[in-house]
């Protein structure tokens, strides 16, 4: 028989849980703050406080707000990329349809969330950061280019697509994506029925246009003699 004493009491395994809740708590309070001051003007006491715990608590888990960021994003972002990857790998359907997903997955999955932000604080302050700057450009930009690369050279190989130039084809693939964050979190967010704009035909219409352009088309008929 377990003596009583071993069983931990209801508030042990409440601080305990508390313990273990804390890393993700903070985390999604940075990203809070994060998206609606920046970087720059979040403090890490605000994180803390908004998490309910010390900002000694804070620092046993990040050492400083750089690291704070860098767990940010890859909590939201970058640590999601082998996932996509393997999604991107084992596609069954066409190349159109495998980018048509590709959109959507990426509106429902990052889009729409508060992670769409960092992509707008890192526009606004990546010239006054230049180490978080770089992390951003290795784990985030660099993954999401190659991954799009893939795509791209998928329906070349299969005879889906023509001919490409991919350091240039990769911006046609991202500047929806971008447009739409920037809305999300600027235009859109301060007057948000002024356009009127839906984001799900948007994109719809988005992969419309790339995908007339990037298709191969038979060849037209010889006109006729004259």
């Amino acid at each position: 028989m377990i003596p009583p004493s071993a069983h931990p009491s209801p508030t042990t395994a409440k601080r305990e849980r508390r313990k273990e809740a804390r890393p993700g708590e903070l985390l999604e309070a940075a990203l809070e703050l994060f998206v609606e001051k920046g970087f720059a003007a979040t403090r890490v006491d605000e994180v803390a406080a908004r998490a309910g715990v010390s900002k000694g608590t804070l620092f046993l888990y990040f050492p400083s707000k750089e690291e704070l960021f860098k767990a940010v994003v890859r909590e939201n972002i970058a640590g999601r990329f082998a996932e996509w990857a393997l999604e991107v790998d084992t596609f069954e359907g066409s190349t159109s349809e495998l980018l048509r997903y590709c959109y959507k997955v990426w509106w429902e999955r990052i889009g729409r969330t508060k992670a769409s932000g960092i992509t707008k604080l890192m526009l606004s302050e990546a010239h006054h950061f230049p180490e978080i700057t770089q992390f951003y450009q290795h784990e985030v930009i660099r993954p999401g280019q190659m991954l799009i690369r893939c795509i791209l050279q998928r329906g070349v190989d299969r005879g889906e697509f023509r001919a490409l130039d991919m350091d240039y084809a990769i911006y046609l693939v991202l500047a929806p994506m971008l447009f739409l964050m920037l809305w999300k979190h600027s235009m859109g967010a301060c007057v948000p029925d002024a356009l009127g704009l839906e984001p799900e035909k948007y994109i719809a219409m988005q992969a419309d246009n790339i995908l007339q352009g990037l298709v191969v088309r038979p060849p037209s008929p010889s006109s006729p003699p004259g």
